[in-house]
This record gives structure tokens, C-alpha cells and sequence, in this order.
């Protein structure tokens, strides 16, 4: 069995033009020795075919981890990838976020015991989104913020989101006021910290269900490193048709008793008989 530094476990949902631009982000790593496992929740045919396209031209291995589409289970599709991953390491993001070259690279370097990382993104506006081609991820314009500004982007301090390196990029990890959390997009730990707390709450749709997985973590006494400013990723643009008032209401009232009960294994996780 080939042996892998990290698993990077990407969640997707019908948007195989964004996807494929993220796949290519991977192409483009410094760090080699990885696997891809895509967590799709439900797309149609074509995002299929363009993993079967992409399997064939990039230089590391793509899992593609399926089920039915019967509404947002996001979860229960993570849960399902991450069984599905051979490394000990875990890499988690969307297939919506281009990462630099040595975004991997960057969470090898952080990643230690007792602890998982919490990075951020690079939020791009539409018009920049639908522009970005693989020459220019490739040949990185699209973190290059000259390049950026040059196709519309507007100056502000969030650009040091890209910009940032080297000892810039420590301190702004240290002083930014963001808490280091568990964060879908960007976010990575110990596959046995993530089974140990039994995976996402499959009960959890849209909107703090990755948080939700990091509050069970911090309950253990696994503690985060902020790394927004060091693991790049762009965010490509998109609609949320998805979201709905009621899956956020039912989302904070279970995290409201992860907090307050201090759980730390879900009994709606990986395994739904862990907790009686």
C-alpha cells in the first residue's frame, strides 16, 4: 500500500467547475506523498465524469466517496470520507477553496500532538471566481495580489490573507482576534483525534457543524494552532441555495449542549452505538 504523509478530504456538492480548479490547486503542491478523497454529497453525473477525467491526468490518487442526494448530509458524507482515508493525518476542505502550493506542506509543518490547526480563506468575489484558469493556478496569479487587483479586487487588509509570509505570518496568527477553530474549509488533525470523538454529528446540517466537531475536540483536551495567516486557500464564489433558518436553529441548540454538557463523543457520529 502506497503510504501517504496526509489525507486531504474535500467535500463537494454539483459544482464540478470549481472542483476541477481546486484539483488542480493539488496538482501544483510541493508536498507529493498524499491521497484525495472527494465527500460528495450527492452531486450529479458530471461531477463524476470530471473526477474520472481528473484521475487520469493528476499525479496523486482521488477516492470518491457518493451517496444519494436526500438533502444536505454533509456530515454523514465526512463521516463516510474519513473512514475512507489511509493517512493518520487529516487535511479537511472544501471544493470551493484553491489552495497555494505549499498549503499541504504548511500543515505537515504545523501539525502536532494534542493539538489540529485552524486555518481561514481568501474570499473572492464572482468575476475573479469564473477568470481563474489552470495556468493561473499553476503559475499561483490567482495568490498574487497584484494579479488580483489588476482583475478587480479591492485593496483592504484582508489581502494579507495572501500576502503574509515568513515572520508577517506568525505574528498576524498570533494578534488576529479570530479564535482558532475548527473550520471546514481549512482545518486539519489526527485521524485518531477524529475518530476518538466519533466523527461529525450526523444530526447537523448547514451552519456550525464543522464547529460543532472542533467544541467535541477542545472537550477531549485536544487544543488548536491558528494558521489562517500560513495555510492559503482562495474561496471561489458561489450561491448557498442550501441554507435554511432552521438547520442554523437546530445546529446551536446541539452545540449549546456540547458546550454546556462538555460532550465529547457524539452518539450520532461514525459508530451511532459509541454513546448509550
Amino acid at each position: 500500500m502506497r503510504a501517504f504523509n496526509l489525507s486531504v478530504i474535500i467535500s463537494t456538492y454539483n459544482h464540478p467547475i470549481w472542483l476541477e480548479k481546486v484539483l488542480w490547486g493539488y496538482e501544483c503542491q510541493s508536498l507529493k506523498k498524499f491521497e484525495i478523497i472527494i465527500a460528495d454529497d450527492g452531486s450529479s453525473i458530471e461531477t463524476k465524469q470530471l473526477i474520472d477525467k481528473m484521475q487520469m491526468v493528476v499525479s496523486y490518487p482521488i477516492k470518491h466517496v457518493w451517496h444519494e442526494d436526500i438533502g444536505f448530509r454533509k456530515t454523514v458524507i465526512l463521516n463516510k470520507a474519513t473512514l475512507a482515508s489511509k493517512s493518520d493525518y487529516l487535511v479537511y476542505t472544501d471544493g470551493d477553496c484553491v489552495p497555494r502550493k505549499d498549503f499541504l506542506q504548511t500543515h505537515i509543518n504545523h501539525r502536532q500532538k494534542g493539538y489540529f490547526l485552524s486555518g481561514g480563506y481568501f474570499k473572492l468575489p464572482m468575476g475573479i471566481s469564473q477568470v481563474i484558469t489552470k495556468y493561473d493556478i499553476e503559475q499561483q496569479h490567482c495568490f498574487d495580489a497584484a494579479w488580483l487587483i489588476d482583475k478587480g479586487l479591492k485593496k483592504s487588509f484582508k489581502i494579507n490573507k495572501i500576502t503574509a509570509s515568513g515572520l508577517k505570518s506568525k505574528l498576524l496568527n498570533k494578534l488576529t482576534p479570530t479564535t482558532a477553530t475548527w473550520n471546514g474549509h481549512n482545518a486539519s488533525g489526527w485521524k485518531a483525534d477524529i475518530i476518538n470523538v466519533n466523527g461529525y454529528d450526523e444530526r447537523m446540517q448547514y451552519g456550525g457543524e464543522d464547529r460543532e466537531l472542533g467544541e467535541r475536540l477542545f472537550n477531549m483536551g485536544i487544543k488548536a494552532k491558528q494558521i489562517r495567516y500560513s495555510a492559503i486557500c482562495i474561496h471561489l464564489d458561489h450561491e448557498r441555495g442550501y441554507v435554511k433558518p432552521e438547520m442554523m436553529k437546530k445546529n446551536n441548540k446541539i452545540r449549546k449542549v456540547t458546550k454546556s454538557n462538555k460532550v465529547i463523543k457524539t452518539p450520532y457520529g461514525i459508530k451511532k452505538d459509541s454513546v448509550k
